[in-house]
C-alpha cells in the first residue's frame, strides 16, 4: 500500500475520532453529524498531503512537522469559521496532523521501492 493511501485511511479514522470529541461540549451536540464529516474530510487532506510528503522525502522528523503544521493550518480555517472554540478546535488538529505525519513516514511503501 502507497503512502497516499496509509494517509486517506488513517487521516479519515483520526479525523472521525477527532470529530467525535464534540460530543464532550452540549452545545455542539445538535450538529454533531456535520461535525463528523467536516473532521473527517479534514483528516483526510491532511493525510493525502502528509503522504504525499512521505511519499517524496523520507525523514519522521519532517513529516510529524508537516503533519503538524497542516492539522493545524486546516483545524485554524474551520475555528476561523465558527469565530469561537480555537483551542478545542485547533488542539486535536494539530495532535491528529503529527500522528498522521508520523504514520505516513513510517507505514506504506516509499518512493524509491520498486515492485517485482
Amino acid at each position: 500500500m502507497n503512502k497516499i493511501v496509509v494517509g486517506v485511511i488513517f487521516g479519515l479514522v483520526l479525523g472521525l475520532l477527532d470529530g467525535a470529541t464534540a460530543w464532550f461540549y452540549p452545545e455542539v451536540r445538535p450538529m454533531i453529524t456535520g461535525i463528523l464529516v467536516g473532521s473527517s474530510i479534514k483528516g483526510m487532506l491532511v493525510g493525502i498531503l502528509a503522504g504525499w510528503y512521505a511519499y517524496k522525502v523520507q525523514s519522521t522528523a519532517k513529516g510529524i512537522v508537516v503533519g503538524s503544521v497542516l492539522g493545524l493550518l486546516f483545524a485554524f480555517l474551520v475555528a476561523l469559521m465558527q469565530h469561537d472554540h480555537y483551542l478545542e478546535i485547533m488542539l486535536p488538529g494539530f495532535v491528529v496532523g503529527a500522528i498522521t505525519g508520523f504514520l505516513t513516514q513510517r507505514m506504506g511503501t516509499p518512493a524509491n521501492v520498486k515492485r517485482t
